[in-house]
């Protein structure tokens, strides 16, 4: 009975392990954020964020901290612009991430 309860408990350290591997997935390495690019027109700015309305209608506030993005000081409301960015991007929460560029779509 003893010999079988260990056998058992190997077994399931064994499903254990393989199970925790299975979980484990390709990230990015930390501090290597991938770069993103959205191409919309230009609603807002403001001094501390601006917004950005993509062809299907999509508006995303996009904040920065300190001074303005490269590029954004050159751009005005109501123009195509392609904002290259990082972090996360979405409609309904907020701007996680930072503006690297702000350029006249094409």
């Amino acid at each position: 009975m003893r010999r079988s309860k260990q056998m058992l408990a190997c077994l399931l350290a064994v499903v254990l392990v393989l199970a925790c591997a299975g979980c484990g997935g390709k990230k990015a390495a930390e501090g290597e954020e991938t770069e993103q690019t959205l191409t919309g027109t230009l609603d807002e700015v403001k001094d501390f964020m601006f917004v950005v309305t993509d062809d299907k209608g999509d508006s995303y506030a996009l904040a920065f901290d300190g001074d303005a993005p490269e590029g954004l000081k050159d751009q005005t409301v109501g123009s195509r612009v392609t904002v290259t960015y990082t972090g996360e991007l979405s409609v309904v929460d907020s701007f996680t991430g930072e503006v690297l560029s702000v350029e006249a779509a094409e």
